[in-house]
């Protein structure tokens, strides 16, 4: 679904929207399980099947950057790293090195002839740099498997970007007290000039 398509600004926005808020009154949980649902079918409204492949690309991040946390061992992100390149590197350029392979040594090796999954370069980058944020030591605690999801999958820049660092966009979403007083505070004070 496209950002200026009608079905996304009267149908999948308010609703993704006032779901979050009306959910944060009662649970701060179940708001961040609403959002994350909703980033999870934007995303597999394009193509269902890199569902999966986001989903396992999640999963394996997680749990390196679970290790990370703990030992903090250059192994393990060289590791992380390395996973994400070769997975990035295999949908974007198999069949460009098939192509070229068969045409050099006159083999005839099967072209997979894949859709490039929507945003895979986003979401492979981001969490190459929260791995590399984890190593480092930049973030202030470990967050749950639900915040990281959804700081990976955030429907609004998961698809077309920008790159958001770890240490800024995960705090916000694990903030227990988001709610849309605070954001009409927030943007009051963005008006009038004041730091917010």
């Amino acid at each position: 679904m496209l950002f200026c398509s009608y079905i996304f600004v009267l149908l999948f926005l308010p609703l993704t929207v006032a779901g979050y808020f009306l959910l944060n009154k009662w649970n701060n949980c179940a708001s961040r399980c609403w959002l994350l649902a909703a980033s999870l079918y934007f995303y597999a409204y394009f193509n269902v099947s890199y569902l999966f492949l986001l989903l396992g690309s999640l999963a394996v991040n997680y749990s390196i950057g679970y290790f990370l946390w703990s030992y903090r061992k250059r192994w393990l992100l060289i590791l992380g790293v390395t996973l994400n390149l070769v997975l990035l590197g295999y949908c974007k350029y198999y069949d460009f090195f098939v192509t070229n392979l068969n045409a050099l040594f006159g083999t005839d090796w099967v072209l997979k002839n894949m859709l490039l999954p929507l945003g895979i370069s986003f979401f492979t980058f981001q969490q190459i740099s929260y791995l590399s944020d984890v190593f480092n030591g930049e973030l202030k605690e470990r967050y749950s498997p639900l915040t990281y999801s959804l700081f990976v999958t955030f429907f609004p820049q998961l698809v077309a970007g920008p790159i958001v660092l770890a240490n800024e966009m995960m705090p916000q979403f694990a903030d227990k007290k988001n709610s849309y007083e605070r954001l009409k505070i927030k943007c009051f004070l963005k008006k009038s000039g004041k730091k917010v």
